[in-house]
């Protein structure tokens, strides 16, 4: 369990904890107004209001396969897709450890910056959740970013930003996710590593609708 007092304890010599397996993609459909429903510190959102299509994705920055998901297929889907008024996408954060939750907790503490930094931490994954420090690698990173130590260390030791992507992830898996990345496609479940081709062959059906 992900608790307030290891989150930060972890971070100072070990690296990151296992990652739950893959699972086949399946289609599902879930509760609205719950998927529908911010959490406490808003949404993280990409592409028009008003598109068609609204996908939900349930991430955590430790996990390789999200990180290939948007290394490999976000580029393309926002060029296609997000740019071009057919898709939103909704990030939420499902910290897999504690390695995740402090990154989404780093990446929110700015929010102008949170898609750059979680875009950063899923290029550059290897080299800090694997690290031996990685709180150490961490930190490197972050100042990249523009984070001072004083704010790196105020952004790990907010409780109420804890509360809250925990709050996110609890709401997750009331709507069934239990592995990462998980998608909900206008309200129908899909996990794994999508590429771009099983992303549009999702999508298009929809766009036609």
């Amino acid at each position: 369990m992900i608790t307030r007092r290891n989150a930060l304890t972890l971070l100072a010599g070990a690296s990151a904890l296992g990652v739950l397996a893959p699972r086949a993609a399946f289609a599902q459909s879930v509760d609205m107004e719950l998927l529908g429903t911010a959490g406490p510190l808003g949404e993280m959102a990409l592409g028009d209001e008003n598109a068609p299509v609204t996908v939900y994705e349930y991430a955590s920055l430790t996990c390789g396969h999200c990180a290939t998901f948007h290394n490999q297929t976000w580029p393309l889907v926002k060029e296609r897709f997000i740019e071009t008024g057919q898709v939103r996408l909704v990030m939420r954060e499902f910290p897999l450890d504690t390695l995740a939750l402090a990154g989404f907790m780093l990446a929110r503490c700015e929010p102008d910056k949170y898609w750059g930094v979680v875009d950063m931490l899923f290029e550059l994954q290897r080299e800090w959740a694997y690290s031996e420090r990685p709180r150490d690698a961490l930190e490197q990173l972050m100042r990249q970013a523009g984070f001072s130590q004083e704010k790196f260390e105020a952004c790990l030791n907010d409780r109420a930003l804890y509360d809250a992507i925990i709050d996110v992830k609890t709401r997750g898996e009331q709507l069934g996710v239990n592995s990462t990345p998980t998608f909900f496609f206008n309200g129908e479940m899909r996990r794994g590593a999508l590429t771009i081709d099983e992303f549009e062959a999702i999508v298009a059906p929809m766009l036609e609708g």
